[in-house]
């Protein structure tokens, strides 16, 4: 463990010197994802090695992703804050009009055709970096004990259900929008993620259960009416997918479950266990397709990555269903699928070791996407920053 600490470090470290996050001669680089699984390996870092530092790394992040991704981009025809907010009031309020991706060119006009080779590369809204982000600031108010984080993460969750979900006919359920313009006036794609809804559902029950435990939370920040709206759009649907990147966000929601339901007696032992039987039928089919042992040059390792995290849950889950079997009327059902997902846990170490290697790092499909793997890497090494609420 120690050897794998040192080598997060490291990464750490690194990017952020080249992201100008403490480097103040380099122009910060910010990018919503990435930035909020490093903002839970600095956690994850002070937490092993008590070293003050990476404590204050992660709330300087928090700090510069506001203030870049919450305001309009530089090369805009508008400035200021996404809010609308004054300098003050938005500095008490950072994610009140959301936060940017970060994308390197600006969003599509009104108007103006989707070109879906460069849609990629434009800048706007999508909720589910906006809920990495919540789960970022709601890691650094349990780390830290400062309610602010997650009144943060709770207005964000408010504004961004407000803008991403709207009604269906009288024959269709609500549904979310994909992506967003920057100012959260107009969609920008208008099809559905397929995980959207769920992972937000579990990231609004994770906040809602921070907020219960601090005495003077605004009755205003309430996410009952958001909660129940997720419901709708979650309800009958299926959540199987062949992808890497979206199984580990899986098997990530999965844990979060689990813990909240062991903790903030969240009670959903039967979607629990629908879900774990999805993500088995997913890996199933991951697995068949041997995409793993493809040739370098045809594989994208954030999305590898992000299975690998996700993997890595499988035993925390096990674990803690054994220690609190009380918690889930279902506990022997669950195990028992967990017990067969075992079987795919060394994949972890498969992909690890695989996007470790110096050789795979200077290809160019790693060269192109550099920030979002090496933080994912690092977050692979000692994911418990990034997993544990």
């Amino acid at each position: 463990m120690e050897q794998r600490i040192s080598t997060q470090r490291s990464i750490m470290l690194d990017f952020a010197a080249s992201t100008g996050l403490s480097d103040p001669s380099r122009e910060p680089r910010r990018y919503l994802w990435t930035d909020a699984f490093a903002v839970c390996n600095f956690l994850e870092l002070y937490t092993q090695t008590e070293d003050r530092s990476f404590l204050q790394l992660a709330l300087q992040l928090v700090d510069q992703v506001h203030q870049v991704l919450g305001q309009h981009r530089e090369d805009s025809k508008h400035s200021g804050w996404l809010s609308g907010l004054d300098e003050a009031h938005a500095r008490e309020h950072p994610t009140q009009g959301g936060l940017r991706i970060g994308k390197r060119l600006d969003e599509r006009p009104p108007g103006e055709t989707i070109d879906q080779s460069v849609e990629w590369d434009r800048d706007g809204q999508y909720f589910h970096y906006l809920t990495k982000w919540m789960h970022a600031l709601n890691r650094v108010s349990g780390m830290t004990g400062n309610p602010t984080y997650n009144r943060w993460a709770l207005e964000l969750a408010k504004v961004a259900h407000s803008k991403f979900t709207y009604s269906g006919t009288r024959r269709e359920a609500p549904r979310m929008y994909w992506k967003m313009s920057i100012d959260l006036s107009r969609p920008l794609i208008d099809t559905m993620g397929q995980h959207d809804p769920l992972d937000g559902l579990i990231t609004y029950w994770q906040l809602a259960g921070t907020a219960n435990q601090v005495s003077d939370t605004s009755s205003v920040l309430r996410l009952d009416t958001e909660i129940a709206g997720l419901l709708a759009i979650c309800a009958g649907r299926s959540w199987a997918t062949e992808d890497a990147l979206g199984i580990g966000g899986l098997l990530g929601d999965a844990y979060k479950l689990v813990q909240l339901m062991a903790v903030h007696q969240v009670h959903e032992a039967g979607r629990l266990e629908a879900l774990l039987g999805e993500i088995e039928n997913s890996l199933r089919v991951f697995v068949r397709h041997d995409s793993l042992h493809f040739r370098t040059e045809y594989r994208l390792a954030f999305r590898e990555l992000g299975l690998a995290i996700g993997l890595q849950a499988i035993n925390k889950m096990q674990t803690r269903i054994g220690q609190q079997p009380e918690c889930f009327t279902n506990a022997s059902q669950l195990l028992a699928i967990l017990a067969r997902l075992t079987r795919y846990h060394a994949l972890h170490q498969l992909i690890e070791n695989f996007w470790l290697e110096p050789a795979h790092q200077a290809m160019q499909n790693w060269l192109e996407h550099t920030d979002i793997n090496r933080v994912m890497l690092a977050t692979t090494l000692a994911p418990d920053g990034y997993l544990r609420l």
